[in-house]
């Protein structure tokens, strides 16, 4: 099986390039297509890198040319070849020890840009963020370099997505809030992308938003970024941009988006707001993708400064007020019978015709034929007659003595503790940290724990990602996070959300604990469960100014690592 070739040019008219939805040929047909984009213009050697496809390619390899069915490492059989490009091929491939698919990229030894390939990958695999998808290995051999990466089944990239429409506000705010956060936590790590586009950024089946070919993208095709930050920060604002108005907001457009025009370099223009490409986007998003946007022409429609790193971005997304979701359309009810209200005039159709109407109810049996009914009839009449003039008699009875009927006994309703009527009390959680009692000073996603108790299902706290077992890799018997509660407080009850079926066990410090354990054994087993919602009640309410939530198995993620992840807590007494 030869490799596909793509046509670049059914990018440029807008049609969807075909293909796997994790193969590189997204993204280098969109980067052909959109040489204007943020981060090939933010300086002149990314933008000399953006024509990198269109340049003469490296004088060829001596390697034996990749094919479907090639084994690499006796381990990883080429399946399917999704792009070949400058001098690499990007392929799916299947890992037969571990039976999962994977992508791989591979490009020759002696290949200019193989040695920025192999540090680019291991500095990505060293983040080790979910965020991202991950690199599982890079290694080079005698006559080849080859790195290997996660491949997401259920994910789709925001190419993909955005052709049936623009995203809903709730679901742009969450687009540009993952991916600013992920872009700030690899920037603190010293890794840019530099090819932040709408088909490397991939929404997967749970709506999370994942990045991928951090650092390995633009290693694989020579471009750098004299100011990394900003170019990304820009290429965030544009990911934003189309996600409100469905249009890519540089040069002709790309990745299957039609463009906006009005900004080019020699145009004297500035670049529409997307409140005033698209009616009902929302307003501070849009100012949002301005701030990110300000470069080349590009201006923002307020007077705050511009935004020019991922943190900056980060930071502006959080003052936001909260986007709800949109409510769901109503659902029409089978057999619902309308009033009779309803049914006159003003329920009547656009032209005056009455709406239509249920059957009638079937019509009631009917009687006891013959002597046997009317017999009954005479009886039953007979009983109703005797009965009124029973009770009319002794009406007038009770009249004439002076008497009222008697009242009826009032039924006492039973007394309400006033513990039922204030219900459980809710306790605040003045701190909480990360516990890893294996890898002491470790960690693994600090800056997300404060999302486990915001009171928004919507964000979460998550490990690392561990391979092969739910039992963290076999590498540590769990993980957690302490609760501090501030002072001793009496606990009943421990609430825990978290995404996906988790083992989660509910352990709790002695009262006269005053400073925050760092040994398991310092914690007493309250409660056990396993799910994804937990309710864990003690038999006997516990004292204790720490609670140790303690996760010792995760469920898989769609993309076949385990990880865990918590949504909501809260701790009642």
């Amino acid at each position: 099986m030869s490799c596909r070739v793509t046509d670049y040019r059914h990018n440029e008219t807008g049609s969807v390039t075909s293909g796997s939805q994790h193969g590189e040929a997204d993204s280098a047909v969109a980067e052909r297509s959109t040489a204007t984009s943020p981060p090939q213009r933010t300086t002149r050697n990314a933008e000399q890198a953006a024509h990198a496809d269109t340049a003469t390619p490296p004088a060829p390899s001596r390697a034996t040319e990749p094919h479907s069915g090639h084994r690499l490492a006796k381990r990883y059989r080429l399946e399917e070849c999704i792009t070949r490009l400058d001098g690499f091929s990007s392929w799916r491939a299947v890992d037969e020890k571990l039976r999962r698919a994977v992508g791989v990229h591979v490009l020759p030894a002696d290949h200019d840009r193989a040695a920025s390939v192999i540090s680019a990958a291991r500095s990505s695999a060293l983040l080790g963020d979910p965020r991202f998808v991950q690199v599982l290995d890079a290694v080079e051999e005698t006559d080849v370099v080859w790195v290997i990466h996660e491949w997401l089944p259920d994910a789709t990239p925001l190419s993909t997505v955005l052709q049936s429409g623009p995203l809903d506000a709730h679901e742009a705010h969450a687009l540009v809030s993952q991916v600013s956060q992920a872009m700030a936590a690899s920037h603190r790590e010293g890794l840019a992308h530099l090819r932040l586009t709408p088909a490397t950024v991939l929404r997967t089946g749970t709506g999370q938003f994942r990045i991928r070919g951090l650092a390995v993208d633009a290693a694989l095709r020579g471009i750098s970024s004299e100011h990394p930050q900003r170019t990304d920060t820009e290429a965030i604002g544009a990911l934003l941009y189309a996600a409100l108005t469905q249009r890519w907001p540089y040069g002709e457009g790309g990745y299957g988006l039609n463009g906006v025009t009005g900004l080019s370099k020699s145009s004297k223009e500035s670049l529409a707001a997307p409140d005033q490409v698209r009616a009902g986007v929302h307003r501070g998003l849009s100012e949002l993708a301005m701030r990110a946007m300000v470069n080349d022409g590009a201006t923002a429609t307020s007077q705050q400064q511009p935004c020019t790193t991922p943190e900056e971005l980060s930071r502006a997304i959080a003052a936001l007020p909260r986007i709800p979701a949109p409510e769901p359309p109503p659902v029409d009810l089978a057999g619902y019978q309308r009033t009779t209200y309803q049914r006159g005039s003003l329920g009547a159709g656009s032209h005056g015709a009455p709406l239509p109407q249920h059957a009638p109810p079937p019509p009631a049996p009917p009687t006891l034929p013959g002597r046997t009914g009317a017999a009954l009839k005479w009886g039953v009449s007979a009983l109703l007659i005797a009965a009124l003039a029973l009770a009319s008699w002794q009406l007038a009875d009770a009249l004439l003595e002076g008497d009222a009927p008697p009242d009826p006994p009032a039924k006492s309703a039973p007394p309400v503790s006033e513990e039922e009527v204030a219900g459980p009390e809710l306790y605040p959680i003045v701190e909480a940290v990360e516990f890893d009692p294996a890898v002491p000073g470790g960690s693994q996603n600090p800056e997300a724990v404060p999302n486990a108790f915001d009171g928004d299902p919507d964000t979460f706290w998550h490990t690392k990602n561990f391979y092969g077992y739910s039992t963290f890799g076999n590498l540590k018997d769990g993980l957690g996070l302490i609760l501090d509660l501030g002072e001793p407080k009496t606990v009943e009850t421990l609430t825990v959300q978290t995404v996906g079926d988790t083992a989660l066990e509910f352990r709790a410090a002695g009262p006269a604990v005053s400073t925050r354990p760092s040994q398991l054994d310092d914690f007493e087993l309250v409660a056990q469960d396993s799910g994804s919602s937990h309710t864990l009640t003690a038999e006997e309410p516990v004292t204790t100014r720490f609670i140790l939530v303690w996760m010792t198995d995760l469920p898989m993620g769609s993309d076949g690592n385990y990880r865990g992840r918590i949504s909501e807590i809260t701790v009642s007494g």
